[in-house]
C-alpha cells in the first residue's frame, strides 16, 4: 500500500485564519472575494478584485499557541522578527498542522523529520516595495535581504523553528506547486528518507507588477462583476471569465502509517496517490490529455478505480478555457461514470492561491470527509456542462471516502492526488 498518513492541518487564508474558521466558511460558503485598493499609477486595471488575507496579528496567534507549546512560541518570536508576511503566514500555519498533530521537537528525532515548501518566486512584493529606496539609497538596503530573496529562506526559517533537520527543498509547479510539494513529500516517507514531513503551500504575496502581467495576459476575472465582487469567482458557470486572485498559506503534516500509530496519533486521512503529468508546452493554454493522465496516473498508483472515486475537487479556476477544459479531461477519465461524481471548486470561495491552492484544497477535502459534507460552488448558476454532477449553490450533505484533488499550473504542469477518509478503510479489492 502506498498511503501516506495525514496527521496534522493548519492554514490562514481569507476565509479564516485557522482550521477551525475555515471550517465553518466552507459550511456556510463564505466567500473572501473583496475590491483590492491598488494605486491606478501602479495597475492600469481600474478595479482588480482579490481574495486578501486580513485581520492577521502575528502576536495575537502567538499568544493561542503559548499555552500549548511555550518553546516552539519562543522559536516563533526569535526567527521571525523581522520576516516577511509571507513568511509569517506560512510559520503560523505550520505551527497550527504542528501542534494538531501532537508533535514536540523532544520527542520525535529531527533527522527524520522533512520539510517541503510549495512555491516559487516567493518574494515578489518584498523586492517590488523595496525598489524606490534602493535607486535613492542603496547602502540601506537591509542585510537581511540577501537571504530574503531567495524562496529557501523558507526552508531554512520554518526548519529553525521546528528544529527539522532531515531532507527539505522547495518545489515549483506554478499553481500546481501545493501538489506537487504534497507528492514529493509522500516520496520522501515512502523511500523511508524521514518518517515525517511539513508540506507548506507558501501564500502568493504579488505585488502590482504581477498582477498587471496577469490582467494583460487575460487570465483575470472581475470585469463584468467588479461592482459584485462576491459573484465575481465563478467556477464551472456559464458567466465566468477568468480567475480571482487569493491568498493563503496552509500545511500538511504526512507521516508514515507506521510512525502515526506508534506514537498514537489521529489519522485525519490517507494520501493514497499521485501523479504529475506534463504537457510538453511552454504556455498558459490547458490540455485535456495531460489532465486526464494526471488523473489517471494518481488513480493507477493508489491502486484504485474509477469506481472508487466518490468526489473531485476540481482545479476549477473560473476561466472559461480552464473550467471547460478540465470538464472534458474529467469525462475522458470517468466516462458513463461522470454524472455519479460530486465536483467542486474551493476557488470559488478562496479565490485562486496560486503556489498554495494544492494545499489548501486538499485541507478543504479532508474537512469535507470528515464533516459528511460538500461546500457549494457558491455562484454555479448555468453549469457549463449537465452532465457533470456539480455541487449547487447550497451545502450538501455526503460522505465521501475517497476523493480526487486537481492542480494544473502554467507550462502544462498538470497534476492530481487521491485522498482517502482517515478511518482505517475497509480492504478493497484491487
Amino acid at each position: 500500500m502506498n498511503r501516506v498518513a495525514v496527521t496534522g492541518l493548519g492554514i490562514v487564508s481569507s476565509i479564516g485564519h485557522n482550521v477551525s474558521e475555515f471550517k465553518h466558511s466552507l459550511k456556510n460558503g463564505r466567500c473572501g472575494i473583496r475590491s483590492m485598493e491598488h494605486d491606478s499609477s501602479k495597475v492600469a486595471a481600474s478595479k482588480i478584485l482579490g481574495a486578501l488575507i486580513h485581520d492577521f496579528s502575528f502576536n495575537d496567534i502567538l499568544e493561542h499557541y503559548s499555552e500549548f507549546d511555550g518553546a516552539l512560541v519562543s522559536r516563533l518570536k526569535a526567527c521571525l522578527k523581522r520576516a516577511t508576511v509571507g513568511m509569517k503566514y506560512a510559520a503560523v500555519s505550520a505551527a497550527e498542522a504542528w501542534t494538531s498533530a501532537g508533535l514536540k521537537s523532544e520527542n520525535i528525532t529531527p533527522e527524520r523529520i522533512g520539510i517541503v515548501v510549495a512555491g516559487s518566486n516567493l518574494s515578489c512584493a518584498l523586492q517590488y516595495n523595496l525598489h524606490n529606496n534602493f535607486v535613492t539609497s542603496p547602502e540601506y538596503l537591509s542585510p537581511s535581504y540577501a537571504l530574503q530573496f531567495m524562496d529557501t529562506d523558507y526552508v531554512g526559517t520554518l526548519s529553525e523553528v521546528f528544529n527539522i533537520k532531515g531532507e527539505g527543498f522547495t518545489v515549483g509547479g506554478a499553481s500546481a506547486s501545493g501538489n506537487v510539494g504534497i507528492i514529493k513529500a509522500c516520496q520522501l516517507i515512502r523511500l523511508k528518507i524521514v518518517d515525517v514531513c511539513l508540506v507548506i503551500g507558501s501564500c502568493a504575496d504579488l505585488s502590482p507588477m504581477e498582477i498587471q502581467g496577469f490582467v494583460n495576459l487575460g487570465g483575470m476575472g472581475g470585469n463584468v462583476f467588479a461592482e459584485k465582487p462576491l459573484e465575481a469567482c465563478r467556477p464551472f458557470d456559464k458567466e465566468h471569465e477568468g480567475f480571482i486572485y487569493g491568498q493563503a498559506s496552509a500545511c500538511l503534516v504526512l507521516e508514515s502509517i507506521e510512525h502515526a500509530r506508534t506514537r498514537e496519533a489521529e489519522i485525519l486521512s490517507y494520501i493514497s496517490g499521485g501523479a504529475i503529468a506534463l504537457d510538453a508546452n511552454r504556455l498558459s493554454t490547458p490540455c485535456e490529455d495531460g489532465e486526464a493522465r494526471a488523473m489517471t496516473g494518481a488513480l493507477g498508483e493508489a491502486g484504485l478505480k474509477i469506481t472508487d472515486i466518490d468526489y473531485i475537487n476540481a482545479h476549477g479556476t473560473s476561466t472559461p478555457l480552464g473550467d471547460i477544459t478540465e470538464v472534458n479531461a474529467i469525462k475522458k477519465v470517468f466516462g458513463s461514470r461522470t454524472g455519479e461524481v460530486w465536483i467542486n471548486s474551493t476557488k470559488g470561495l478562496t479565490g485562486h492561491c496560486l503556489y498554495s491552492a494544492g494545499v489548501v484544497e486538499a485541507i478543504a477535502v479532508i474537512i469535507q470527509m470528515k464533516e459528511n459534507f460538500l461546500h457549494p460552488n457558491l455562484n454555479l448558476y448555468t453549469p457549463i456542462d449537465n452532465e457533470c454532477r456539480f455541487c449547487n449553490r447550497q451545502i450538501v450533505e455526503a460522505e465521501v471516502r475517497t476523493a480526487l484533488s486537481n492542480s494544473f499550473g502554467f507550462g502544462g504542469i498538470n497534476t492530481s492526488v487521491v485522498i482517502e477518509k482517515g478511518e482505517q478503510p475497509q480492504e478493497r479489492k484491487r
